[in-house]
């Protein structure tokens, strides 16, 4: 019983997680996201194509598969293991089986799960990137700081096991923003500041 509510749940979370939504929308105008920028298909690589507009849907697209996918499953089940679900979505917006595994960096969708089960989890979360990006203007920046104290938060403000559950996304943002890491620490990242 609990292999099948496994495998179910892998099925809905990860199919929907897996959505390339910027890499969709970016093809609308004609461009390939994966080949500008980073290469990444979240919504910060797609702002790169000049368009904006598109990097908002990007973002509010990606935020929503997550929230979605927590919302079918914990329809579904109405289980305390419904967290894991929020897992598989990232798995699947990062490891994409369509793209050959190679997907986005999993904020957008990660902060989805938090809103999804813990609404003032997912605002505590988004402010605290929101007041890192205000000071440093740095994207990915924001991204560590926010969701490496993800985990505290989620214990303050709901329980162990959301806290569980932020602690491997967090240790998945730190995965997908390795080469950030090493561009911050040698002071080459690149932020939105605007240029003179």
């Amino acid at each position: 019983m609990m292999f099948a509510w496994i495998l179910s749940t892998f099925a809905i979370a990860y199919g929907l997680g897996s959505i390339p939504f910027g890499l969709l929308l970016a093809k609308c105008v004609g461009v390939d996201v994966r080949t500008i920028g980073s290469g990444n298909i979240g919504a910060t690589n797609v702002m790169r194509t000049g368009h904006k507009g598109l990097a908002i849907a990007t973002l509010v697209l990606d935020i929503a598969k997550g929230f979605m996918a927590i919302w079918l499953v914990r329809h579904i089940y109405m289980n305390d293991y419904v967290p894991i679900a929020g897992l598989f979505t990232v798995l699947g917006h990062i490891f994409p089986v369509w793209l050959r595994f190679k997907g986005g960096k999993g904020v957008a969708t990660s902060l989805g799960v938090l809103f999804a089960l813990n609404i003032w989890l997912g605002l505590a979360v988004a402010s605290l990137w929101l007041l890192v990006f205000s000071f440093s203007r740095i994207s990915s920046l924001s991204s560590l700081i926010s969701f490496g104290y993800s985990p505290l938060m989620a214990y303050l403000l709901d329980n162990y096991l959301t806290a569980s559950i932020c602690l491997n996304l967090a240790a998945l943002v730190l995965f997908t923003h390795r080469a950030n890491i090493s561009r911050l620490l040698q002071g080459t990242e690149p932020s939105f500041r605007k240029r003179s």
